[in-house]
């Protein structure tokens, strides 16, 4: 039985022979390849729930590569895209990179730095990954504070004593402590520096 891939690449080029010489050379690396001649095939695909990245050809039959960079950030899906062309566009390039390429590589192009920008492209998508898993856990934490534990949490990564936060929401020092300790506690911070991490990945604001 086959095992699920740990990582994939995808390839999007109306060229057969390209599309077959970059999965030759991913696959050269164990790298799982799966491979399109239309930016509308890739779309229509399963969206991958692994770290991958995506090869793009910047002309395609239809939509050029740039549309379709716009066209998947429009749509919400986030995965980071090497770019290849033809034609040595410099203003184009700059708005991929500006739009968040990895990397943008002239044909003809040596494996290596297809490969390295590969493997950026793919180390990039499984550090978002794992900071989205990170903050899906943190919401999951946050759903579980009453809503005076909300009220109390923007003082408490501003820095404030009880005594200045119990005045500012009119309730009591000892309410505020004990409030200030079940935030702590049910987010699982180790400490206020901790919890102004989280806050921070949250969008949380300190209080003004």
């Amino acid at each position: 039985m086959e095992r699920d891939p740990e990582q994939i690449v995808f390839v999007v080029d109306d060229d057969e022979s390209m599309r077959a010489a970059l999965t030759y050379l991913f696959q050269s690396m164990s790298l799982h390849v799966e491979v399109f001649s239309r930016a509308t095939a890739f779309l229509e695909s399963e969206l991958p729930s692994v770290a991958s990245c995506l090869v793009l050809d910047i002309r395609l039959p239809g939509v050029n590569g740039l549309e379709f960079q716009d066209v998947l950030a429009k749509a919400g899906i986030h995965i980071p895209i090497v770019f290849m062309t033809g034609h040595g566009d410099i203003p184009m390039s700059v708005r991929a990179m500006k739009a968040g390429a990895v990397d943008f590589l002239p044909k003809p192009f040596h494996d290596q730095d297809m490969l390295d920008a590969v493997m950026r492209a793919l180390d990039q998508d499984r550090k978002w990954r794992d900071e989205e898993k990170t903050v899906s856990q943190l919401r999951h934490l946050l759903e579980s504070l009453t809503r005076r534990e909300r009220e109390v949490l923007p003082f408490v990564i501003s820095g404030l004593m009880n005594k200045q936060i119990a005045h500012r929401l009119e309730i009591s020092e000892i309410t505020v402590k004990i409030h200030r300790g079940q935030v702590m506690k049910k987010m699982e911070a180790r400490s206020v520096a901790d919890l102004v991490r989280m806050a921070a990945m949250l969008g949380i604001k300190r209080a003004t």
